[in-house]
């Protein structure tokens, strides 16, 4: 709780007897059954997996090459090989990545709908498109994922799902949806021979990225 009131997740105040008193901020709201609900996210980032990486940061940097990361540094394994290895961890680490896509795909949405303009075909790479679908259902949204995750996709939904390795090959589409930083992104950006970019800011760090040919 201490972690989640300094970074203003919950408020605290003093009450009686020298009891503490929690309340819901705004982004606290988010965990209590709206219609954004992001509580497996913070489960997984808040996790011992995930918090015990940050505990020898010390003698990570220690290292004259910063590599591995400090996760594989704690855990042996990088995340996405752990997540394939550890049942328990894959399931909290898929549940959580769908909770956190579907929240910013939903600010996506209502915020920049006109980067939706001209597009019939999308595909989403190792994320959830349910609810692009649903608001622009002339779009055919397809999702790529690993096997493992497609195997237990949802059916009742208008989106297709697509087992395969981002690494390998994507399905053909108009647009593709992918998740990297800014310097990566660049770099893949002009190695694939596209001339500029333009980064559209959607929620914190979160942003949409155009290209330009």
């Amino acid at each position: 709780m201490r972690v989640l009131t300094l970074t203003g997740v919950f408020s605290v105040h003093a009450g009686g007897d020298d009891e503490l008193v929690y309340g819901l901020t705004p982004a606290s709201r988010l965990l209590v059954g709206s219609g954004m609900y992001v509580t497996p996210f913070l489960t997984l980032m808040l996790g011992t997996v995930f918090v015990s990486s940050f505990f020898d940061l010390g003698e990570w940097f220690r290292h004259e090459l910063l590599d591995p990361s400090p996760f594989k540094f704690a855990h042996g394994r990088h995340i996405w090989d752990l997540a394939d290895h550890d049942a328990s961890f894959g399931k909290l680490f898929d549940d959580g990545m769908v909770a956190d896509s579907s929240f910013i795909m939903d600010v996506v949405v209502k915020e920049c709908s006109d980067v939706f303009q001209g597009i019939s075909s999308l595909v989403d790479v190792a994320g959830t498109t349910q609810t692009i679908a649903k608001a622009f259902p002339h779009v055919e949204s397809s999702v790529l994922d690993l096997p493992h995750v497609v195997a237990n996709a949802p059916t009742d939904t208008d989106v297709k799902y697509i087992a395969g390795d981002m690494f390998e090959s994507i399905p053909s589409a108009n647009s593709v949806f992918l998740k990297r930083d800014e310097l990566e992104w660049k770099k893949i950006i002009f190695e694939a021979g596209f001339s500029s970019y333009k980064i559209i800011p959607v929620l914190g760090v979160r942003s949409i990225i155009e290209v330009y040919p």
